[in-house]
């Protein structure tokens, strides 16, 4: 009989640990993730459709911060940071069309950024993927410490 309590309470705390990980997620995530699935739309900047830089800006407006509405333009704004370097909140951009910089995301951490694609509106892609490592440019640190700290903790 002990040892069902001790099984029972052990696998209760596992799965209250790991249900309570699971649906932890940062401010910033949240912002960005609740955007999957919407349709890609040229120029959009609404939940109705998302072009890439009109999804980037969005989110960020949504963050309180202030974003123009081009990949080109948000490149301009920000830090430069090394792609080595790269945390959660920074947008990423990418040469997609062979003259110069024409895509945008955000990253998320662990190699993924998330996006609106033409083909599939928005979506999570990994910078490994072949398509998007070889057209990688540059990243912008949009926020500075005190906003990535409140942006990307936790939410409790």
């Amino acid at each position: 009989m002990k040892k069902v309590i001790v099984l029972g309470l052990s696998l209760f705390l596992f799965f209250s640990f790991a249900i309570g990980s699971a649906f932890a997620q940062s401010k910033l995530e949240k912002t960005a993730e609740d955007l999957i699935g919407i349709k890609y739309k040229w120029a959009g900047t609404t939940k109705s459709g998302f072009d890439c830089s009109g999804f980037t800006s969005y989110v960020f407006d949504q963050l309180g911060f202030n974003l123009p509405h081009s990949s080109k333009a948000q490149s301009q704004e920000g830090d430069k940071v090394a792609k080595s370097e790269l945390r959660a909140g920074d947008l990423v951009f990418f040469d997609t069309g062979g003259s110069g910089i024409s895509h945008v995301g955000i990253y998320l951490g662990d190699g993924v950024f998330i996006h609106s694609s033409t083909d599939d509106g928005v979506i999570k892609s990994k910078l490994s993927e072949s398509y998007y490592a070889k057209r990688y440019i540059t990243a912008s640190r949009i926020l500075d410490d005190k906003s990535y700290d409140r942006l990307t903790a936790e939410s409790k």
